[in-house]
């Protein structure tokens, strides 16, 4: 069986927990912050944890993570 080839794009998005949880970057944070309030960009600091509904995605998209 040939070996799987990660998706480098996904890989250097997205960092894989030690319990193979899948944490992203929340959205929101790049531009026009001068109107968004202080709290709100605060809170776009975290990361997130990715839906269960896009964590097989991710797993076949990083194999060996």
């Amino acid at each position: 069986m040939p070996k799987l080839k990660t998706r480098k794009s996904v890989s250097k998005r997205i960092k894989i927990t030690k319990k193979k949880k899948a944490l992203r970057s929340k959205a929101g944070k790049r531009h026009l912050l001068s109107s968004k309030s202080t709290k709100r960009k605060r809170g776009l600091r975290k990361k997130a944890v990715v839906s269960s509904a896009e964590k097989k995605l991710i797993q076949r998209a990083v194999p060996y993570s």
